[in-house]
């Protein structure tokens, strides 16, 4: 019998799947003959571009087809083998960029650095016009000491990306448990707001009332959610709500067009809401309350960069080997 496994479906919503061949649709060997504690996956879009919100999200879960926003997309793995050994970066670039700052640069280091400069609200909106062209660019700073104050914020994005299971460091402030907020600025469930599991049906609505900062999840209620949590969103997907969207009693969606109808499939799902679904809710809000408080430094750091020397895209086409047309 092969035993469920997490994985990531939706940047910041993981669910469970049956890691079968006979049950995916369309699984990529290279993806999952890779995976490992170690494996990072960055992903993105690539025949559009982002909206609003981070232009990349990460995870350390095999994601979906679809993960960054539910439309498309590609996901970059950090390593090319399960023993994280062979990066999946060119070793001529991070040899090239070794040569600039004056010291060792890993997969890792340039991994965090693009999460620290993309994973944010702020370049999305930046670089609008330039993104109109799909694919996206990043500025690779040439002051080595913004690299390194950028790669050690980015691994603090990415380890509240991957829920704490990834660039854990216990002297940096970041253990390997789900990411929580300051105490008296966590959300949380308070006495008589508990969402009612059986015999009660799973809860079919979701609703914010910004005068209390309280989210509404059925009969039951989390407190201590600000504007900004509810809000939060990755081009144009409101991330909270989709993530109840999924967990609702009815999970139909509008069929648009003459498309395949929907899977029965779609119709197994719980009878009650599982206490796992709010430990999951308090889980995201926390990780979105903090990524949130560290946007105002993201796009500072971004703002230095782009303001100091960057790295000319002709050194690193010399460094890779790639003609100047």
């Amino acid at each position: 019998m092969i035993a469920p496994t997490h994985y990531s479906f939706r940047s910041f919503d993981r669910q469970w799947i049956i890691p079968d061949a006979r049950l995916i649709n369309r699984p990529n060997p290279e993806l999952w003959d890779s995976y490992s504690a170690k494996q990072l996956f960055l992903t993105a879009l690539e025949r559009v571009s982002p909206r609003s919100g981070p232009s990349i999200t990460f995870t350390g879960l095999i994601p979906d087809l679809d993960h960054y926003h539910g439309r498309g997309g590609r996901a970059h793995p950090l390593w090319r083998d399960a023993s994280a050994k062979v990066p999946n970066i060119p070793p001529q670039l991070l040899g090239a960029l070794a040569e600039v700052y004056g010291h060792a640069v890993s997969a890792e280091d340039l991994m965090a650095y693009l999460a620290a400069v993309m994973a944010h609200p702020a370049f999305t909106a930046r670089f609008q016009e330039d993104l109109v062209q799909p694919g996206l660019r990043v500025p690779l700073t040439a002051d080595p000491a913004l690299f390194s104050e950028a790669a050690a914020l980015g691994r603090e994005v990415i380890w509240l990306h991957s829920y704490g299971e990834r660039f854990a460091d216990l002297t940096a402030g970041r253990p390997k448990v789900p990411p929580r907020m300051a105490e008296n600025a966590r959300p949380f469930v308070p006495e008589g707001g508990g969402i009612p599991g059986a015999p009660e049906p799973l809860p079919d609505t979701m609703e914010y009332d910004a005068t209390k900062n309280r989210l509404h999840v059925g009969k039951g209620f989390v407190d201590n959610v600000s504007p900004e949590m509810w809000n939060y969103e990755v081009s144009g997907k409101q991330v909270v709500w989709h993530w109840f969207s999924y967990r609702r009693l009815d999970r139909t969606r509008p069929q648009i067009g003459d498309k395949r109808p929907p899977s029965p499939l779609d119709k197994i799902q719980p009878d009650h809401w599982l206490a796992e679904y709010t430990s999951d809710l308090i889980n995201l809000l926390n990780v979105l309350g903090r990524l949130i408080a560290l946007e105002p430094r993201q796009a500072d750091l971004m703002k230095l960069i782009l303001t100091a020397e960057l790295i000319k895209v002709d050194h690193l086409k010399t460094a890779l080997g790639v003609g100047s047309n």
